[in-house]
């Protein structure tokens, strides 16, 4: 999942809606079209907000699948559920599109403290680590605080340690202090790695401080050994941090049964609405199916999915489709390379220039508070007029770039318009990648007003006679 930036939100959208103003209607008939465009819109939202579906669909994926982890056989069964969920749904133009996965065993994980004062610590290997030894490993540890700090201490001093990232992770609506941590997490092993270190372990990249370690991805640099690496749990970090505060050296047994087996395969499973009137047209509802292989995934990004899902049926039930077509994507391997994302591009990537709009729910199942798009510059006042469909559910307008999702990443080169709903993070990051992420911490009506807010971008993009492709070239600060 990616997270937004720092942005103004309603002096920007004032500014701009100033100095658009409405859009511009010239004849009845426009006039018209516009109103009942309007008042479909509404209808739907409304309608939305009173539905149990994503939630009837997520009970069903987090009880009769659980995780979903890349190439595993929850994997598979995730695949065969969207399937019979899309057909059943009603959707049409039902396929699982292959896509070729990474195949990681976690493994067991084991960690203590030895001297000087031993004690057993709560952790969890991160994704695509390799296994340590069948005996561990056991060194001293070394803390810093993150990578510049890494960069200052002498090779000769991290050389044979265990090097210990320890950067406490700041708890923010849009998420924003994820993107400020978890470079520890992704680059942080080869960094030590390069400078003679033996294994990692980091703070977990979380907010919560129950005793789950959060687990994913790193990122092995190409030109530096691979060690082994793994996330103490918030509490065993901050025993871990107390022992070093001693000013004593400390001693660590690390035990991690990772590996890796032959590439797999997984699916893209896809879904449409088939418009009426332009069915090459495509507004894109994305999730990624995936999840870690710890908890049920009901947050990441089950949610996302049901989302996606319920918006379409909803939009399905209309008394006619709409104009452009609504292709559901639900992603494979989101978590563990992007794999589906990648997929998805190259195998559509001649129609890519028929997108309308796409957007990927994947941060939870918060109430979604901030709405954002990136479209061609004329189509800006029919961001206006979504916008103004979304203040009902209290979600503001920034006039800012949209991100889109992660899934959504390789779309950005093919200009692809793209609009964020971002969902209130505040505790999400509590339950990422761990064992609590689970159905439990969703709420139905939170999760309710995400598919109302979905439902009404969805529909009006694809009812809409303004086009919003291309988005504007993005900036590598986008990216």
């Amino acid at each position: 999942m990616a997270t937004s930036g720092n942005r103004s939100i309603l002096p920007a959208a004032l500014v701009l809606w100033t100095a658009l103003g409405p859009a511009p209607i010239t004849t009845a008939a426009e006039a018209q079209r516009a109103a009942t465009i309007d008042e479909t819109a509404a209808e739907l939202r409304d309608r939305a907000l009173a539905s149990p579906l994503a939630w009837e669909l997520l009970e069903s994926l987090t009880t009769e699948v659980g995780h979903r982890f890349a190439g595993s056989a929850g994997d598979r069964a995730a695949v065969a559920w969207a399937v019979a969920k899309m057909e059943e749904l009603g959707l049409e133009n039902v396929r699982a599109e292959p896509v070729t996965v990474p195949q990681w065993v976690r493994g067991e994980a084991r960690g203590r403290t030895l001297s000087p004062y031993p004690q057993e610590m709560k952790l969890i290997a991160l994704g695509g680590s390799v296994g340590t030894p069948e005996t561990g490993i056991e060194a001293e540890i070394l803390e810093v605080a993150g990578l510049e700090e890494l960069v200052e201490v002498p090779d000769a001093e991290v050389a044979g340690k265990i090097v210990f990232f320890n950067r406490r992770m700041e708890r923010r609506q849009d998420g924003r202090g994820y993107g400020q941590t978890v470079p520890i997490r992704g680059r942080g092993p080869s960094a030590a790695a390069a400078k003679g270190a033996v294994a990692v372990l980091i703070r977990s990249v979380g907010t919560g401080t129950h005793r789950f370690p959060h687990t994913g991805a790193l990122r092995y640099a190409e030109d530096t050994p691979r060690i082994p690496a793994a996330a103490l749990a918030v509490p065993d970090a901050d025993v871990l941090e107390a022992q070093l505060r001693r000013g004593q050296p400390v001693r660590f047994h690390l035990y991690l049964g990772s590996r890796y087996l032959a590439n797999t395969q997984s699916a893209n499973v896809i879904g449409e609405v088939v418009g009426r009137d332009k069915p090459g047209e495509i507004v894109l509802l994305g999730g990624h199916l995936d999840s870690w292989d710890v908890g049920t995934g009901a947050l990441d990004d089950g949610a996302g999915c049901a989302i996606s899902l319920a918006a379409a049926k909803l939009i399905a039930a209309l008394d006619r489709p709409p104009r452009r077509t609504i292709r559901v994507v639900l992603f494979a391997n989101e978590e563990f390379g992007l794999s589906g994302a990648e997929a998805y591009a190259q195998a559509h990537q001649a129609e890519l220039t028929t997108h309308q709009l796409a957007m990927e729910s994947d941060f939870g199942a918060g109430n979604v508070w901030r709405f954002a798009a990136s479209v061609e510059p004329a189509a800006r006042t029919a961001a206006q007029s979504i916008a103004t469909l979304l203040e009902p559910l209290e979600i503001a307008f920034d006039a800012g770039p949209a991100w889109g999702g992660a899934d959504l990443r390789y779309l950005h080169t093919s200009r692809v318009p793209v609009a964020d709903l971002t969902q209130d993070g505040t505790y999400y990051f509590d339950y990422h990648h761990t064992e609590d992420d689970t159905l439990d911490k969703v709420a139905p009506d939170a999760l309710a007003q995400n598919v109302a807010a979905y439902a009404t971008v969805a529909f009006y993009a694809a009812e809409t006679e303004t086009s919003f492709f291309p988005a504007p070239a993005r900036t590598q600060r986008e990216r």
